[in-house]
């Protein structure tokens, strides 16, 4: 097994994270949504506006995880304002957790988390949180395995579709 390395993205990383952000999100869910829909969240949410915005936000951080020079996935996380939801001010989001298909199964989504974790206890917050698609049944399982436990769900608007995420969380213990 090749090793991972995961670094924290800057400014520069920018063409890299939608690169990946495109491929990753078209390769989950296109098989499961229409064209135009996909199309449309793309457009939208992972323009290079959009994306821009998100890096210089100083309430998000981006980390790229890396084989050997490779980029195979990407974690971004949220505190305070820049979380989607105001589900607890001294919480952590996870927006994202993307990893290549080709690199499903290889431990990239677990380091990712596992970094997600570390993170948490060291920024001193209660508990970590994140949406994941009801449907989205490999996320969930990785995600219960992992000790996050489902709180609530919002609707989550897919171009004209309204999908149902599970909103989950995992509190912070010593």
């Amino acid at each position: 097994m090749n090793t991972i390395e995961i670094r924290k993205a800057t400014g520069s990383d920018l063409e890299t994270i939608q690169k990946i952000s495109i491929q990753t999100f078209t390769e989950t869910f296109a098989g499961v949504n229409t064209t135009e829909n996909i199309a449309d969240y793309i457009k939208n949410s992972l323009n290079t506006e959009q994306l821009t915005a998100e890096l210089n936000n100083v309430n998000s951080q981006f980390y790229i995880a890396y084989s050997n020079d490779e980029v195979v996935g990407y974690l971004k996380i949220n505190f305070g304002d820049a979380q989607t939801e105001s589900i607890n001010e001294n919480a952590l989001e996870v927006q994202r957790i993307y990893v290549l298909q080709n690199f499903h199964g290889k431990n990239i989504g677990q380091l990712l988390l596992d970094e997600v974790k570390k993170i948490a206890k060291n920024t001193d917050v209660d508990s970590v949180w994140l949406g994941v698609w009801e449907e989205n049944h490999r996320a969930l399982r990785f995600y219960t395995k992992n000790g996050f436990v489902v709180f609530n769900k919002h609707v989550f608007i897919m171009g004209n579709d309204e999908q149902t995420d599970l909103l989950m969380r995992f509190e912070i213990h010593e």
